[in-house]
């Protein structure tokens, strides 16, 4: 019998109230107190009681208590932290025992500690790493694919980039043998200072970390010196799974009765704890042959984790296959993260329409204005299915335009209440993997009923402007339509369609078009949508909104094994910002009508400005580094980013590494009900720089839109607005925050992992990169041919030594190559931030892990150090 196939035991643990580790096993190096606490064979508690709910609702209430968001730093996982409520430095949490139980993500009341246990910050550290790490999402609207050279002609594996791509949170564990390197599509936890750190992976070099430390005395102490460091007391909501991948492996004490009771679970990511699994959940061969499950992935739940016990008590779930291979990783990653991948059940099936092929019932068209005639058509990835929404364009007589947005009605096959609207409900968002969808509905209405497949009658909720060349609006029309799409069209096809105004493009390299439209006509439309999204556009950034532009990895899949052939930066061109401009203005537009008519009811999406401390950080940063970068507004940020860099090569390069530093700071966009905040300039978008903002564009693909989507028919008079309270629709809303923020982890998590395949498949990889942080024993690169950020180390290096110091603030490592020929000199390279190397990717024995190494200075078409800081004294002295 293949282990593979082994079935689990799923039956509870019984008669186990808790299980006492062995001295300091599983406790973080960061646990002083802890490790007198616990001895062998006692049940003394580790951990605090909770307080009890009435104590926390009261502590909260006089502010002695502090609510938020656990994070926990993947690079060192005892520490972490959660954000201040007032928008300063975040407050640390050190250690295990302070975190108390609590799991990365979990909403967790903290209780500040006295003022002379803060986290001492040394002032000459520039330590930037005390705002852990974040995997919370910048807004979609903020984040942009970019492209450093062209993409590779052919690729059919575009990602989803309809309207707004679906990248956000990321952390990276880039240090040797890392799993989980991060693709630089959200907000990243960049070292932009100095220190030194350690390390907990197994063969990374260990540093003191000698930026941070408790001072017997902090009072003389500047304010700017000190974190506020707190411990969990309560748990308010497990939003962590409790579910985890990892290995098997027996206990280290044979002879204790621990041993024959039960195996340890070792999970993949190291801010899980260690878990104790009973040895019948186990396959039965385990104890006699724990070597062949060496590199067998299970699943694993938490079920319980004491007081008394360093380690959580769990069952295992599942047994995934062999690690590294793709169908079990992306299972094993899918469960992390609370990801419903199961088939829709029967009841949610009976919900629709049976009779097919379905069409439009006749009493629909007198309820709907019937647009079958006008020449709309679709713009999507040459991939995509789920065809959300389609443009029209009509021009009128005195010169100006009918443009149209025309959204696929998912919620007239969505019944409120209904086991299918439950289930869409709960599962909130479409989960876009490399190699496939976890769809928020059945297939049969997001590839067939609701998508916007040409030369089919489609229901759809629309929004009419009549528009000038200019982009003004002269008048707005919102209602329920039916449309006829005349056209599929690919960002491909409109994108040589805007590159070639003047010359049509030959009916053969464009997708059929239905015979009561022609190709000059679409053409045409295409044209005049691009003309006016340009205008759209220059007025949205004109008005003070920001773009960061990041790095965004596309994949070509072999056919036959599904395996990596290849990646290419994703390049979003014109035709994906045409569609991008009329979905922020119909978004928008929609925010405003709902909002109008439901002051308290509105599901609407705000974006709170940066994290102040975290902002005047990265100031002080650009400062240092001789860069005018103004932080004072969104607009600010985004025309120093345009205007501070040319378009050479190394002045893309260094824009890439500023605009990911300036993605740290952002935090997320939110949905939210109305009713719910008090406000109005809460309300805000900050990256749009907009007061009101919605989703309404996708309600194929995230449960907000639909229940925008029912909100505008109630407010145009199709329906009764939905029975519900603010309230209860602030908790969808969180619901929805929850799960895309999730899905937006899986997905690239997704990413990190065929990146992973493909350099131990393809690899190794080279590169330029570009340094983004220097530290004393090594330095982080953005690798600019692939967009992922990694951590290269010194002592993994041929050097003959390595020096770190400062000229200024500004910090330098100075490497001496060992000379591959004795009688020459070595070679001296220095590495500053900004420094333009070439570096190698290699894949590592252990399973989806590769290492950066970097190759002696002298390499052909790269910009030498020198040359370096002649670009870096020409920019300063212009």
């Amino acid at each position: 019998m293949s282990h593979l196939d082994y079935k689990l035991n799923l039956a509870t643990p019984r008669g186990v109230s808790s299980v006492a580790g062995p001295h300091g096993v599983g406790v973080s190096p960061g646990d002083k107190k802890s490790k007198n606490k616990a001895t062998r064979g006692k049940k003394k508690s580790i951990f605090e009681t909770y307080m009890c709910r009435e104590d926390v609702s009261e502590g909260l209430k006089r502010g002695t208590l502090i609510q938020g968001v656990l994070r926990i730093n993947p690079k060192k996982f005892h520490e972490a932290f959660i954000p201040s409520p007032d928008g300063d430095r975040d407050i640390f949490i050190d250690g295990v025992v302070a975190r108390n139980r609590a799991l990365n993500g979990d909403l967790v009341v903290v209780k500040l500690l006295p003022e002379e246990q803060w986290k001492v910050i040394k002032p000459e550290s520039g330590d930037k790493e005390t705002e852990g790490a974040y995997e919370s999402e910048p807004p979609e609207e903020l984040c942009r694919s970019h492209v450093l050279q062209p993409s590779p002609k052919g690729c059919q594996d575009s990602p989803d980039v309809i309207i707004e791509a679906q990248f956000d949170d990321s952390d990276s564990e880039d240090g040797p043998g890392s799993t989980q390197n991060a693709l630089l599509d959200g907000v990243k936890k960049l070292t932009i200072g100095v220190h030194e750190q350690g390390k907990e992976e197994t063969g990374a070099p260990a540093t003191k970390d000698k930026s941070t430390s408790v001072a017997p005395d902090v009072r003389a102490l500047p304010e700017k010196s000190l974190q506020r460091s707190a411990k969990v007391v309560y748990i308010a909501e497990k939003k962590h799974s409790r579910a985890a991948t990892g290995f098997l492996k027996l206990l280290a004490d044979k002879n204790s009765e621990l041993f024959r009771k039960y195996a340890l679970f070792s999970p993949s990511d190291h801010r899980v704890p260690r878990i104790y699994v009973p040895l019948k959940d186990c396959p039965q061969d385990f104890v006699t042959r724990p070597k062949d499950y060496a590199n067998t992935l299970f699943i694993c739940r938490i079920v319980d984790w004491k007081e008394d016990s360093s380690f959580a008590l769990g069952q295992l779930a599942k047994s995934l296959g062999q690690a590294g291979e793709i169908e079990p990783e992306t299972e094993g990653i899918l469960t992390e993260y609370g990801v419903d991948f199961s088939d829709f059940s029967s009841e949610v099936l009976d919900c629709l329409p049976k009779g097919l092929p379905w069409t439009i019932p006749p009493e629909e068209f007198s309820k709907r204005r019937d647009l079958r005639k006008d020449c709309v058509f679709t713009i999507d990835p040459s991939t995509a299915r789920d065809l959300d929404d389609a443009l029209s364009c009509k021009p009128l007589a005195d010169g100006t335009f009918e443009v149209g947005v025309h959204i696929a009605d998912a919620s007239y096959f969505v019944p409120e209440g209904s086991q299918l609207d439950q289930v869409a409900a709960e599962r909130a968002t479409s989960v876009y993997l490399v190699q496939k969808v976890v769809p928020m509905l059945p297939r049969l209405l997001c590839e067939e009923l609701c998508s916007l497949s040409p030369m089919t009658d489609k229901l759809t909720f629309s929004v009419i402007w009549v528009l000038t060349p200019e982009g003004k609006i002269l008048s707005e029309w919102f209602g329920r339509t039916i449309i006829h799409s005349c056209a599929k069209l690919s960002y491909d096809h409109a994108q040589r369609i805007i590159e070639s105004p003047t010359v049509t493009v030959p009916e053969t390299e464009l997708p059929p078009i239905s015979p009561e439209h022609t190709s000059e006509e679409v053409h045409q439309a295409v044209l005049n949508l691009h003309r006016i999204a340009k205008e759209l556009r220059k007025q949205r950034f004109s008005d003070g909104a920001l773009r960061l532009d990041q790095l965004k990895l596309a994949f070509t899949l072999d056919q036959e094994t599904g395996l990596p052939q290849g990646c290419h930066i994703y390049e979003y061109r014109d035709s994906n910002k045409l569609v991008e401009e009329f979905m922020l203005l119909a978004n928008m537009a929609v925010a405003h009508r709902t909002h109008r008519a439901f002051p308290k009811l509105a599901l609407l999406r705000r974006h709170p400005p940066p994290q102040s401390r975290m902002l005047s950080d990265l100031e002080e940063f650009c400062d240092q580094m001789g860069l005018p970068m103004d932080f004072s507004s969104a607009g600010a940020i985004n025309k120093s980013l345009t205007k501070l860099f040319g378009d050479d090569k190394y002045s893309l390069a260094r824009k890439e590494v500023l605009t990911n530093m300036c993605s740290r700071p952002m935090q997320m966009a939110l949905y939210f009900c109305a009713g719910t905040l008090e406000d109005p300039e809460q309300f805000r978008h900050y990256a749009l720089n907009v007061p009101l903002y919605t989703h309404f564009t996708s309600p194929i693909r995230r449960f907000a839109d639909v229940v925008v989507h029912r909100l505008l028919a109630a407010a145009l008079g199709y329906r009764e607005l939905p029975d519900t309270e603010p309230s209860a629709l602030q908790k969808q809303a969180e619901h929805c925050n929850d799960r895309r923020m999730a899905s937006s982890r899986v997905q690239e998590l997704s990413a990190g992992l065929f990146f992973a395949v493909m350099v131990k498949e393809t690899g190794p990889l080279e590169s330029e990169a570009m340094v983004l942080g220097v530290l004393s024993q090594a330095f982080d690169v953005l690798v600019l041919r692939y967009g992922v950020q990694k951590r290269v180390y010194c002592n993994a290096l041929p050097l003959r030594s390595h020096h770190f110091h400062k000229v200024g603030k500004k910090p330098e490592l100075t490497l001496v190559w060992e000379p591959a020929d004795m009688e020459q000199e070595p070679v001296q390279q220095v590495i500053t931030v900004f420094s333009l190397v070439e570096v190698v990717l290699q894949a590592e024995a252990a399973a989806l892990k590769y290492s950066a190494t970097l190759k002696p200075p002298g390499s052909e078409g790269r910009l030498s150090p020198q040359g370096e800081e002649r670009a870096q004294d020409e920019e300063q002295e212009a």
